[in-house]
């Protein structure tokens, strides 16, 4: 069953109208026809089964067969820092990263970044960000889209993070296997977490004590260096798996 978005003010009492973008998704690109169910979240982990009542150019209106509750979601939140890495890499980082559970996800600018974006560049940047981010979401029937943050300075990184209950940060220095599993091990429901992932270069020693300072852990995720695009997944796949109700 195909799954859609909607704003809290299209949720009416009965009926459910889908507008934007997805109007012509529907009624275009998947050819569906009236009678047909589809699933619509309003973006805070409640998700609504309809059926499709009536469709034009501007609106699709949906009868509300059913309503599941929060379900979709991990226990916990979790917030990836990434530092900027070059090409499309970003764009397969935010996929898998929201199909995997991720609360947030904030681009950050760091010492080693070899991409730099001006104001318009990394405008459109997050913008598009937030549009594979909402396609993810939906592919993988999550109840939230993630939100990607505007990109951020390290410092600004820094001043979101120990906002947080737990920062880690997988780094290739950093050794003790039982530690790091212990600490994934100990994570909590209702909790937030933020994980620091290097860009190509990785971070720089200031960067590091940086985190440190701020109650941060580095972690180990075993013997292998991995690339920027992969280390956020490993760490998040482990702690799905831990976490997952």
């Amino acid at each position: 069953m195909y799954r859609f978005f909607v704003n809290a003010e299209n949720i009416l009492e009965d009926t459910i109208l889908v507008t934007g973008s997805d109007v012509n998704h529907i009624k275009n690109v998947l050819r569906m026809k009236i009678g047909e169910e589809i699933l619509i979240s309003d973006g805070n982990d409640k998700e609504y089964v309809c059926s499709i009542l009536n469709m034009d150019d501007e609106k699709v209106e949906a009868k509300i067969l059913d309503i599941n509750g929060p379900g979709r979601e991990l226990p916990i939140k979790v917030y990836l820092f990434q530092g900027l890495p070059k090409g499309d890499k970003m764009e397969t980082v935010i996929q898998k990263m929201v199909e995997l559970g991720v609360y947030g996800i904030v681009p950050v600018s760091t010492k080693r970044s070899i991409v730099k974006l001006d104001a318009k560049k990394a405008a459109n940047k997050v913008k598009r960000w937030n549009a594979i981010s909402e396609s993810a979401a939906k592919q993988s029937k999550r109840g939230i889209i993630p939100r990607v943050n505007d990109v951020c300075t390290f410092k600004q990184a820094i001043g979101m993070a120990k906002e947080l209950d737990m920062i880690i940060m997988p780094y290739e220095e950093a050794d003790d296997m039982e530690k790091t599993r212990n600490i994934i091990r100990d994570l909590k429901k209702d909790t937030s977490v933020g994980i620091f992932i290097g860009p190509e270069g990785g971070f720089a020693k200031e960067e590091v004590n940086a985190v440190m300072e701020e109650n941060g852990t580095p972690i180990t995720l075993g013997k292998r260096i991995l690339r920027t695009e992969t280390a956020g997944m490993a760490i998040m796949s482990v702690i799905m798996f831990m976490m997952e109700e």
